[in-house]
C-alpha cells in the first residue's frame, strides 16, 4: 500500500511540475504534448485546427505517459494510463477546459477558444492506472518523425560569421 501511495504521489509531483510529457497512444509514434494536471488526471486538448495532434488516443484505450524533468530534460518516470474523453458540456469538460484555457499560449482566439474547442477539438484526460515502468537501460533513440517542414536551400553567405563570431574589420 505504501509503495503505491508513493508511485502515485511521483506520478502526480513529477506531472504537475514538467510543461511536457511524452506521450504514445496504440498504434503511434511517443509525441510530445503540453498538458495540465488536474483533478488526478494529465489532461490535453488537441486533433483541431492549430491544435497539437493526438494520434492513437482513443476514449478508453491505453496509454503511455514518460514524463521529463523541466531544468535538465532527462526521463524521471513512465506510467501508464487509461485515456477518457470528456463530453462537450459535461461538468468534467468544464473544469478542465477552465484548467487548460489557463495554459494555452498563443492563442488565436482568447475567450472564445472554449466554444472552437468544443466544435473542433477533443478534451482528453489521462488518468493513470496506478502502474509506473521500470527505467530503461539503454538509449531509447529513434529517428525523427517525417515532416514537411525542411530546408532544402544552402545555408546564407552570412551564417558561419555569425556563428563562428568573426568581428567584421
Amino acid at each position: 500500500m505504501t509503495s503505491e501511495l508513493l508511485e502515485r504521489a511521483l506520478i502526480e509531483e513529477a506531472t504537475k511540475k514538467s510543461g511536457l510529457i511524452w506521450v504514445k497512444g496504440s498504434g503511434g509514434p511517443a509525441r510530445a504534448l503540453w498538458h495540465v494536471w488536474h483533478e488526478g488526471a494529465a489532461c490535453v486538448v488537441g486533433d483541431g485546427p492549430g491544435e497539437q495532434p493526438l494520434p492513437g488516443l482513443a476514449d478508453g484505450g491505453p496509454a503511455e505517459v514518460t514524463v521529463r524533468s523541466k531544468d535538465k530534460g532527462g526521463r524521471l518516470v513512465s506510467w501508464s494510463a487509461t485515456v477518457v474523453e470528456a463530453a462537450p458540456g459535461s461538468q468534467v469538460w468544464t473544469a478542465t477546459v477552465a484548467e487548460l484555457k489557463g495554459k494555452r499560449l498563443n492563442a488565436p482566439d482568447g475567450e472564445v477558444m472554449p466554444e472552437r474547442w468544443a466544435r473542433e477539438c477533443r478534451v482528453l484526460r489521462l488518468e493513470p492506472t496506478g502502474a509506473t515502468s521500470p527505467l530503461p537501460g539503454g538509449s531509447l533513440a529513434e529517428a525523427p518523425l517525417p515532416t514537411p517542414a525542411t530546408t532544402r536551400q544552402p545555408a546564407p553567405a552570412g551564417l558561419p560569421r555569425l556563428l563562428l563570431g568573426r568581428k567584421r574589420r
